[in-house]
């Protein structure tokens, strides 16, 4: 039973405590006033959860935080959760659940840090028996909600069902379950390769594989009686190849010895050749060679002679040249030197007539004669560099003959006619390859008549063989040899895809074996989650068959203490039957009272089923709404009567949040409170 609720900046309400009693407690004041406020403030202290978009749009505007606390007792037990929220800070929450004696309080839990095994919700939900989604299914009536259980289709009915009891956790565990079937199914396609789904195309390629052997056996033994006789034959022919294949050697070799003969020569051809050429080219360089030395000697005598000569006249130039320089002297001084009435210029003697070395006009032919005795003495020299250059010519090319026989090593003229005899018996022998005549030609040397005698001997010992009988018999024997490998290839595909196939009905046996064991694995776990875990299933039947008849006898013990004709409830996923003393009764027929009277009966009976009696709480949110005034006293009555109903030992506890105000003023309800919003807030007034 709740005891108290305190809100501080809490949603619209800055501060407000209520305090609570067992029976009705009746929240009134106009929509928007703060009244369902309470509820949230409830399923946050004991849970942290609630119908907002998040924690901090708890917090009243203005403020940067708030708080929620109640006070609630179970079972002579007293207990306080609180939790707070801040608008600051990354740890903006703060929750704390206490057991409160009389002056003591014990700690249960702080927090939701679940990393450190701290979980405040957790432990309230030990506590009072049910989380907050079953909390808000057995003990809290949303506005219109009332008498939804009654005028809701069956399906909505069975998934109401399927809430309280549990039975969507069923669908959980049946998610897991096939996700469990599927990971190990993976995990065996992973192990194996397969899966049990693959069980009829394993079957399907085992009974393949065995059609295979099947029919691969007879073909592999005539390819194996083929193969005999090729094998037979090639066997003859290669004996018969072997006694004529050392004569198609000698057949090659034959034809290597002809073309090494034709070779040779080439090469002696080649070699003889440039031997001709280079000893005529000796002839042609030394030829006069010889004259040319024998005619031109004593020269170096002579040209020492001229060369003498010549650097005489060069001296006899430099002389008449130092003769000229010097009377070009004295003619600039005699041109200085003039007569002056017969008087000397320098010492003013009279002087009849002046030496003729003073004489410019004397002076001037003297120069002349001296100048053309140097024109005399460079013809002089001219002639003698010329006959110097013959004799250098002459000698020049009595060296030059001297270095062509040294160069050719040659000392005398006999060498040279020596030279020239060997030239033309070279040429004679060049003659003697001018032809195809293999005997004419090796008469060149001695090496080619060696050759040319092997030539002979192969000739001897090949006559007779037939080439072309040779080749074919090659041929054939190729061809029979390729025919076998076709078969060999053959052979060994069979061989391969029989082996192959034993082996995979050998695996696939294996892998089919493990997987039939696989599969009746999978179809137990199967028919495990159809019965048990699936909704339809029988363990799920079962559930909601033994829930509609505890709800059923629990509802039916709530209205045999209220004032109707009902008697008995019975509910079932489809229909909801009621029984007076006498006689069946629609439900369609009942008065507004009676039908408020079954709603709650069987909200009661649920919530029975859900709370296990630790929290006898009932919130009914505006459940007035859309009834008449007739029927809206009639609720409050039943609301009356059933608080003062013992359920266990602890007397039921009903929170009705409306704003019809006027029908409960002839009422027993000992305690209204009326909500008022106002500038700081909400403000609630005891009425009662």
């Amino acid at each position: 039973m709740i005891k108290s609720i305190e809100l501080v900046d809490f949603l619209s309400h800055s501060d407000t405590k209520l305090e609570f009693k067992d029976g009705v407690t009746i929240f009134v004041g106009d929509n928007g006033a703060g009244k369902s406020s309470v509820i949230d403030a409830i399923t946050y202290a004991l849970f942290g959860e609630h119908t907002r978009k998040n924690p901090k749009s708890l917090i009243r505007r203005g403020t940067n935080q708030g708080y929620a606390k109640i006070e609630f007792s179970i079972r002579d037990k007293q207990y306080e959760a609180f939790r707070k929220i801040k608008n600051i800070s990354s740890n903006y929450l703060e929750a704390k659940f206490f057991e409160t004696t009389d002056n003591n309080r014990i700690d249960i839990a702080s927090g939701e840090r679940k990393q450190y095994n701290e979980s405040m919700k957790e432990e309230v939900e030990k506590i009072i028996g049910m989380d907050y989604k079953k909390l808000q299914i057995a003990s809290i009536v949303q506005q219109g909600e009332l008498n939804a259980i009654i005028d809701s289709r069956t399906a909505d009915r069975q998934e109401l069902l399927n809430s309280i009891i549990g039975i969507d956790k069923l669908n959980i565990a049946s998610k897991y379950m096939l996700e469990n079937i599927k990971k190990f199914r993976e995990k065996i396609r992973t192990d194996l390769g397969f899966n049990d789904d693959d069980i009829e195309n394993l079957t399907r390629k085992f009974e393949n594989y065995q059609q295979d052997i099947k029919e691969t056996q007879p073909k592999k033994n005539q390819l194996e009686l083929k193969q005999i006789q090729i094998q037979e034959k090639v066997t003859g022919l290669q004996n018969k190849l072997e006694i004529e294949t050392p004569k198609i050697d000698k057949i090659n070799q034959l034809e290597l010895r002809k073309n090494e003969l034709i070779t040779y020569v080439k090469e002696k051809e080649r070699v003889i050749q440039q031997q001709i050429s280079e000893n005529e080219r000796k002839i042609r360089d030394c030829e006069g060679c010889f004259e040319e030395i024998k005619d031109n000697t004593g020269f170096e005598v002579k040209i020492q002679k001229v060369e003498e000569a010549v650097e005489e006249t060069l001296k006899k130039i430099q002389e008449i040249s130092n003769q000229i320089s010097s009377l070009k002297e004295k003619q600039i001084l005699a041109s200085k030197l003039q007569l002056k009435d017969n008087k000397c210029p320098v010492c003013d003697s009279v002087v009849e007539k002046l030496n003729p070395f003073f004489q410019e006009e004397h002076i001037k032919d003297e120069i002349i004669k001296l100048q053309q005795n140097i024109k005399l003495k460079e013809k002089e020299r001219d002639m003698y560099t010329q006959k110097r250059k013959e004799f250098l010519e002459k000698v020049q090319k009595t060296k030059n003959a001297e270095a062509t026989l040294r160069a050719h090593s040659i000392n005398t003229k006999e060498e040279l006619i020596k030279i020239q005899k060997e030239t033309e018996t070279q040429k004679e022998k060049l003659s003697l390859t001018n032809n195809d005549d293999l005997k004419q030609i090796s008469q060149i040397d001695n090496q080619a008549k060696l050759i040319f005698e092997n030539i002979l001997k192969l000739e001897l010992e090949t006559k007779g063989f037939r080439e072309e009988e040779f080749l074919n018999l090659k041929k054939i024997i190729m061809e029979e040899q390729s025919e076998l490998s076709q078969i060999n290839q053959e052979m060994g595909r069979m061989l391969e895809k029989i082996d192959l196939a034993k082996k995979e009905v050998d695996e696939i046996k294996k892998i089919i074996s493990e997987l039939k064991k696989v599969r009746g694995y999978i179809l137990k776990l199967k028919k495990i989650e159809e019965n048990i875990f699936n909704k339809k299933g029988s363990v799920a039947i079962s559930l909601r068959s033994w829930a509609l008849n505890s709800i059923s006898l629990k509802a039916s013990e709530y209205l045999s203490s209220l004032n109707t004709k009902i008697q008995r409830i019975t509910l079932s996923e489809k229909d909801i039957t009621c029984y007076s003393n006498t006689e069946v009764l629609d439900i369609k027929s009942l008065s507004g009272g009676e039908s408020v009277s079954i709603a709650l009966a069987l909200r009661l009976g649920m919530a029975s089923l859900l709370g296990s009696s630790n929290l006898n709480l009932m919130i009914l949110d505006e459940p007035t709404t859309h009834l008449d005034t007739e029927r809206k006293k009639l609720l409050v009555g039943i609301l009356s009567q059933l608080s003062e109903i013992s359920n266990s030992q602890t007397p039921m506890q009903f929170l009705i949040i409306t704003h019809d105000e006027e029908i409960f003023e002839d009422s027993n309800v000992k305690q209204i409170y009326k909500f008022e919003s106002s500038g700081e807030g909400t403000k609630v007034t005891a009425l009662r």
